[in-house]
């Protein structure tokens, strides 16, 4: 079932798909509207096992929100994080301790707008509009500074994010400007898409995520790798998404799709 459109900001147009409501619709939520549906099918049909990533996707998510908890990180800051729901970092990182705290983060007004009334009510907890590639714009954001306590170790998470920047704007020196405004002993979690497995379907499916105004960057071992610079990569390693650290054996499941995203975690020393 689907949310009422009176929350939608005057300037967006629920016609034109959205990444954030894309990813929703996959992980079987509801805020997402019919054009988006249409092109969440279109992206299903072309590469079969999309939903399947997409929940693998969230069960890293899962995952890592639990080990940086165990790891005395009890603060997070969440850049491409869509609409918070189905499974979403507050819920998970509050279950676990009732201090903590999350900033949200997205450059789709509509993702950020439709977070901020999910959020109503929970201090410790914000959504802000800001660009992943302006790290003055999240870091320096007044709602972050209140919220997080950069004096101390945080969780940034970067996942699904990434494949959205592209090589000319540099990722291994943005990186480097979030590493480093971290305290030490923060962790950064990443993942990208990668075209080293089934590249006809995934190239395919670039070309339909263009046409819909989103241009996609699949990264190699190599380059992905490369992002943990200046970080302690933590066991397993740079790996896909159901090897990390799986919970049980229906976390590895079958299917060429298991090896389609790269993953890690990183602190920062």
């Amino acid at each position: 079932m689907t949310v009422g459109m009176k929350w939608i900001p005057d300037d967006v147009d629920p016609e034109v798909p959205s990444v954030a409501r894309v990813y929703d619709y996959l992980l079987g939520g509801g805020h997402n509207f019919a054009a988006d549906r249409q092109f969440a099918e279109q992206l299903v049909a072309m590469l079969p096992g999309t939903r399947q990533i997409a929940t693998m996707g969230r069960a890293f998510l899962r995952r890592v929100v639990l080990f940086l908890n165990s790891a005395g990180v009890h603060q997070f800051l969440d850049i491409g994080s869509g609409i918070p729901t189905v499974g979403n970092v507050h819920e998970l990182a509050q279950q676990a301790d009732p201090e903590a705290r999350v900033v949200y983060v997205d450059i789709d007004p509509v993702a950020v707008a439709h977070s901020r009334l999910i959020l109503e009510g929970d201090p410790r907890t914000v959504a802000i509009e800001a660009d992943l590639t302006d790290p003055c714009s999240v870091l320096g954001h007044p709602d972050a500074r209140r919220v997080l306590d950069f004096s101390q170790p945080i969780g940034l998470l970067l996942l699904g994010v990434l494949n959205f920047l592209p090589d000319d704007r540099d990722p291994n020196r943005l990186l480097a400007q979030y590493r480093d405004a971290l305290a030490p002993g923060s962790y950064i979690a990443m993942s990208n898409v990668t075209a080293d497995i089934r590249p006809d379907e995934i190239h395919a499916a670039l070309e339909l995520m263009k046409k819909g105004g989103n241009q996609f960057y699949p990264r190699t071992r190599e380059q992905f790798t490369s992002f943990f610079d200046g970080l302690e990569l933590v066991k397993p390693g740079v790996v896909t998404f159901p090897r990390w650290r799986p919970d049980s054996q229906t976390d590895l499941t079958d299917g060429p799709e298991r090896d389609q995203v790269f993953a890690g975690v990183g602190r920062k020393p």
